[in-house]
This record gives structure tokens, sequence and C-alpha cells, in this order.
């Protein structure tokens, strides 16, 4: 676009933000410490899903110093159900080194708060232009689902080889002057208006600047790479039961659901059954040797690179003591106290289930 309809192109964009921008909770403040958890939180998660765990985790650290001296189990149950639990470990890392390097002041510049833990190009871009009015740029999905059909660029935007193209891109159309509301705008548009699917166009702010819409091929923008089949497995795990407690088993901090409790188990290997893999799991996890009892459940669940399908067990100890292989701590509990860890969404499905058998 020329420098004039860029320039008429922002001012549509921020005017249309003005009037219909949602009410959201971080939206009343330019505290960096409330946009940062925010941004993290939003991270792949749906908006209406991050309002109440964002209230909930500000109402149990509202600053800096209360999330750096958390317990990271605390941080964790709080995120519990939210995923991706690698983004709370960084988060909480994170609150630590800007205790200590920066007395707890968030840091004002963009290549700072890119080297906290946790934090890319875009964290870091809407932080630096939301809090701080730095002419930053944000790129996400919504911008560049936006962008693609603004300009309509041929690059698929699920391509890392397009990154580039759409970073200028967004560089170009940045209003300098208001980053910080003309980037959420623009996020805006891409989540209410330029959907994925049926864009509601008619709405739109910026229509007369959408060169997909003047060629009447909305529906085939953006362009992306086509997708692999996602993998699919097959899991056992067993609910072990000794004198009126049951075992749960903590993963390591680093890796998927790092730093989770949960219930031994794993895949099943070629030609074993459910209840094979189950007792196999819990021997080679915890030294244990158990006898299942009976079936409790089945369960399905998606993470976003692999689905899984879960027959869960109820067990009975038989012999041996608790050596772990893999998970890093255990703990034999009562029922009641399940709900004081953190568990994986996966495990939850279950919950009710064994709550009323136990």
């Amino acid at each position: 676009m020329k420098n004039i309809e860029v320039k008429s192109f922002q001012k549509a964009l921020l005017n249309w933000y003005q009037t219909h921008k949602r009410q959201l909770p971080w939206r009343e403040t330019k505290d960096p410490y409330r946009i940062w958890i925010s941004e993290v939180m939003a991270q792949q998660t749906q908006i209406d899903t991050v309002i109440p765990y964002f209230k909930r985790f500000i109402q149990r650290f509202p600053d800096m110093k209360t999330l750096a001296e958390a317990d990271l189990q605390d941080v964790l149950k709080l995120w519990e159900g939210l995923g991706y639990y690698s983004r709370a470990r960084n988060m909480h890392k994170a609150a630590k080194s800007i205790i200590e390097k920066y007395s707890g002041c968030f840091p004002e510049n963009y290549e700072e708060i890119l080297l906290l833990p946790g934090v890319g190009k875009y964290i870091a871009a809407a932080i630096s232009s939301i809090a701080f009015s730095k002419p930053h740029a944000v790129l996400d999905g919504n911008v560049k689902r936006v962008l693609s059909r603004l300009t309509c660029s041929e690059k698929p935007i699920n391509d890392s080889k397009s990154q580039k193209h759409y970073h200028e891109l967004a560089d170009s159309f940045l209003d300098t002057h208001n980053p910080g509301d003309y980037n959420q705008s623009l996020m805006e548009l891409g989540a209410i208006i330029c959907k994925p699917a049926n864009p509601v166009c008619h709405d739109c702010p910026v229509i007369n600047h959408c060169r997909v819409y003047r060629k009447n091929m909305v529906e085939k923008y953006p362009k992306k790479l086509q997708k692999q089949k996602i993998p699919s497995y097959n899991i056992a795990t067993g609910v072990i039961r000794k004198d009126n407690k049951i075992l749960i088993t903590k993963r390591k901090e680093a890796g998927l659901l790092g730093g989770l409790w949960e219930f031994p188990g794993g895949k099943l290997h070629n030609d074993e059954s459910a209840e094979e893999a189950c007792v196999r799991e819990i021997r080679e996890e915890t030294g244990l040797l158990v006898k299942i009892d009976c079936y409790l459940t089945h369960v399905r669940h998606a993470y976003s690179h692999f689905k899984i399908e879960v027959d869960v067990f109820i067990c009975d100890y038989q012999s041996g003591e608790v050596v772990l292989n893999g998970p890093v701590d255990f703990r034999w509990i009562s029922i009641k106290e399940i709900d004081d860890y953190p568990f994986p969404k996966a495990n939850h499905k279950f919950f009710s289930a064994l709550k009323t058998i136990l």
C-alpha cells in the first residue's frame, strides 16, 4: 500500500477498535505484569477460556514478587487445565529473573524482554508496544490471517519460511505513534471479524483496503500448507491401591506436562493387551508388582501434535518398594487429597469415575 493508504487503513482500524473492542480485564491497565500474564495465557488458547484463569491468577499472584516467591506446584495447580504447562514454568522462572536482575520492575527494552524465559518475538512486541508504547509490530495467527487477506499474499501462514515476509508486512502497516492500540486492533479484527472460517466481511472497517475481498476470493485465503495426520497412541494407566491410599507420581519438570502429577502408565507395545501394558508399565516405572482388580474407564484426549486413547484400571498392590524410573517423585495419597495436586487434563477426565468407587 502507498503511505496515504496505510494511514487511511490505520485510522479506520483504530476508530473501529475504540468502539467495538471487547472489554477484557487486562485491557483495563498498562501494567506490564498483567499484560504479560494475559499474553502468555492467550497463546494457543481461546480468550473466553483465558478470562477466568487470568482473574484467579491475578488474585493469587497480584504482582511480580508474589509470583516469584510462589512454589512452582502452586503455580501449576492454578494453571491446571490451560495446557502447554511449559508456559507456566517459564513464567515462574522469568518472574524470579525479573526480581533478581531488575529489582522486580518489568524491563522496558524489547531486547531485554525477549531474553526472558518463554518469551518470543510476539510476546515481547505485545508487552513493549501495549505497556510501553514502543514501536514493535505483533505477529500472531490472527495478524497473519488479516495481512494475508489484506494483501492477497500467496505465502502460507503456517510455513516457517513465510515468517520473514509476514514480519515485514506487519512492520510496514504498524502505526508507530500508537503501536499498542494498533497492535490490539489488528489482533481484535482477526479474532472477531476476519475469522478463519466465515469472516464477517460486511462488518469489516477496512473492507475497502482488502484485496481478496475486491477479487471475491476471501474463502481462498489465507494459504496454508497441508498438515500431516496427527498420530494416535494407545495408553494404559493404573490406579494402585494400598492401605486405603493410591499412588501418584510426578513428571520431570522439563518436557511435556513437566512438573505435573499422574498415575503410572504408558504406551502399549505391539501385540500387548492394555491389561498387560498396565502391569508392565507400573513395574518399569515404580518397581511395584500389582494385580488388576477392575477396569475403570476409557479416556480420549488430544494434544497439539498427537492424540491418546487411555484405558484406566484399578490395581491392587502386591509387593515391592517404590523405585522410580522416569518419574522424579511419588506420593501415597487418599482420594480426598487428589485435588491438592496439579494433574494433566487427561487424568481429570476419569477423576469423577475414580471418586465413585474409592
